[in-house]
């Protein structure tokens, strides 16, 4: 009897030691998860995760901010659950997921768009789809060749990484091949390029416009300071101010700026976990009032019940 009692417990403790090996699953309102991020969305990421978990006390994010490129390559070698970019996966990156028998998912959840900023100095704060078309085939290189400005020196194109999605954006837009005879210069940040063009009068600057539409950021109302944000035209011969549209809300949702994108979350999830209540809070819930906070336009509006009393 004595030793059959010893065998049970001892099978008891087996059973109970393998289940404590293993780590629990995290679920929608709790776990920790790593989330990458491209940079020009670093507001709208961060102010996203912060009120998630404020409401859910036991979900941690940790977030890393990387190019777009190496971003989704966090994901697709699983060192990141969630990405924060402006497309869906390539045919070649989707099979590093099925050799896996992931299925991945992409959500859309709001369009954005890359800002075009300049100098106060600079007068010039209108441009054309035809003149950036000419900027970066290089045809035009002089901000006198550009109407209403009142610089003379050459152009330079100032951009967050090699690798960004701001650049890769842009490039793909005007369908820019070689960027060797372009005056592109390349720093780490959104913010260092703020802070570029903030300096030197003869810049252009792209960035995600998140960084500066939030009027009740402190941050946001700060990296303005100082800059013009252009108004671009899709008519190759505007005749008035309102042929031109800026990166801001009404603009964007009724696509009338013509450097709008989308953002999309792409998850390598395969269980019902934080990743994907994240997501639906963002996609189909209170999420959606922080993404029009920050100037963006949510794919879809979060729906707010008004009861009018006597």
């Amino acid at each position: 009897m004595i030793n059959r009692l010893i065998l049970i417990a001892g099978f008891l403790t087996c059973i109970l030691g393998c289940n404590g090996d293993k780590a629990p699953l995290d679920n929608p309102s709790q776990g920790n998860i790593v989330i990458a991020a491209d940079e020009s969305f670093h507001p709208l990421v961060t102010q996203l995760t912060s009120a998630y978990s404020g409401i859910y006390p036991n979900t941690h994010f940790k977030v890393v901010f990387k190019p777009e490129q190496e971003a989704i390559n966090m994901m697709l070698h699983d060192s990141a659950r969630l990405v924060f970019v402006t497309r869906t996966l390539k045919p070649n990156e989707q099979a590093v997921l099925n050799q896996r028998k992931i299925k991945g998912a992409a959500e859309k959840i709001a369009t954005d768009g890359v800002a075009l900023i300049v100098n106060k100095a600079n007068t010039d704060s209108l441009v054309t789809m035809d003149e950036l078309n000419g900027i970066f085939h290089g045809q035009i290189k002089q901000w006198s060749k550009l109407k209403g400005g009142n610089q003379t020196s050459p152009i330079t194109l100032v951009f967050d990484n090699n690798n960004s999605s701001n650049l890769e954006f842009v490039l793909n837009k005007f369908n820019v091949k070689d960027v060797k005879s372009l005056r592109i210069f390349t720093t780490h940040s959104n913010q260092e390029v703020i802070e570029f063009v903030r300096k030197n009068p003869s810049a252009l600057g792209f960035i995600g416009v998140n960084w500066i539409s939030d009027s009740d950021e402190p941050l946001s109302v700060e990296l303005a300071r100082d800059l013009r944000v252009m108004g671009v035209s899709p008519k190759a011969n505007p005749t008035k101010r309102d042929d031109y549209f800026q990166p801001f809300q009404e603009d964007l949702g009724m696509q009338r700026y013509p450097l709008r994108r989308p953002v999309y979350i792409l998850s390598r999830e395969t269980h019902p976990g934080l990743g994907g209540g994240l997501i639906n809070y963002i996609a189909r819930d209170a999420g959606s009032l922080i993404i029009r906070k920050l100037g963006l336009w949510p794919r879809i509006p979060y729906d707010r019940v008004i009861n009018l009393t006597k």
